[in-house]
C-alpha cells in the first residue's frame, strides 16, 4: 500500500480498517473470543484502538511471527484447549457479513472444515514465467476468502504437521487439505474484499457509505 502505516491501520471514515473488522466479529453471535495477531511494533497502537472501542468480547493481542502462517500458529497456541471451532480471518476484510460468519462456523461444526469462496469470472491461465502452460477449467476454480473455520483439533494437527514437514501454505485451508480432510466451500461475496492495494480504498469507502446509509434507513423505519 506504500507509506509507513500498515494497511490494517489505514483509516476508513476515521476508523482503522482492523477496527471495522473487529466490530463485525464482536457482533457475531457465533464468536466468543478474538485473538489479534500483530507485529511487535504495532501492539501499542492496537491496544489503544481496542481500549477506545470498548468491545463486548475479549480481544487478546498476540505477537505475530515473520509470516501469516507463523502468526496464526502463535495465535492458535493462545486459544483455550476447550475451543470447539477456530475461525481465521484477514484483518483487512472488514465487509464480511455476519450471516457468512455464522454459516462458515456451522459448516465447520458439521464437516470439520469450511471456507468462503467465489467463482472466478476470469479465464485462468497456468503459466511458467511468461509462457502459458494451459488453461484451467473456470467452472472448477474458486477464489478463496476468509473467514475460514475449522474444528480446533483439525487445525492444530494441520499446523503441527506443517511445522514438522517445513511446509508453508498460502492459507489455513491448504494446511488442512494436505492431510486429506474435506474442506467445504460456501459462497462468499464480492463485497468481502481484501484491502491490499491503493485502488481498493475507493471501493471500501463506497461500501462504508452504503452500510452507513442502510443503517440510517433501518433506524428511520424502526422509529416510525
Amino acid at each position: 500500500m506504500g507509506g509507513e502505516t500498515p494497511k490494517q491501520f489505514l483509516a476508513l471514515e476515521g476508523v482503522p480498517i482492523v477496527v471495522h473488522t473487529l466490530r463485525k466479529f464482536d457482533r457475531a453471535d457465533s464468536i466468543d473470543e478474538i485473538f489479534l495477531g500483530l507485529r511487535p511494533e504495532d501492539m501499542d497502537r492496537a491496544h489503544a484502538e481496542i481500549e477506545r472501542e470498548h468491545f463486548s468480547k475479549p480481544v487478546r493481542l498476540v505477537r505475530g511471527g515473520a509470516s501469516r502462517q507463523e502468526t496464526v500458529a502463535l495465535a492458535l497456541q493462545e486459544a483455550p484447549s476447550t475451543a470447539e471451532i477456530v475461525v481465521v480471518h484477514d484483518a483487512v476484510r472488514p465487509f464480511v457479513a455476519l450471516e457468512m460468519i455464522r454459516q462458515v462456523v456451522e459448516a465447520a461444526r458439521k464437516c470439520g472444515a469450511a471456507i468462503l469462496g467465489i467463482p472466478s469470472v476470469d479465464t485462468i491461465k497456468q503459466v511458467e514465467r511468461q509462457t502459458i502452460l494451459g488453461t484451467l477449467p473456470r467452472e472448477r476454480i474458486v477464489l478463496a476468502q476468509t473467514p475460514q473455520a475449522f474444528r480446533f483439533e483439525i487445525l492444530k494437527e494441520a499446523f503441527d504437521r506443517a511445522l514438522a514437514d517445513g511446509y508453508e501454505g498460502t492459507d489455513e485451508s491448504s494446511l488442512v487439505e494436505r492431510l486429506g480432510y474435506t474442506v467445504e466451500v460456501l459462497m462468499g461475496s464480492d463485497r468481502n474484499i481484501k484491502i491490499t492495494k491503493p485502488s481498493d480504498l475507493p471501493l471500501a469507502r463506497l461500501f462504508i457509505a452504503q452500510d452507513h446509509n442502510q443503517a440510517q434507513h433501518q433506524e428511520e423505519i424502526s422509529s416510525w
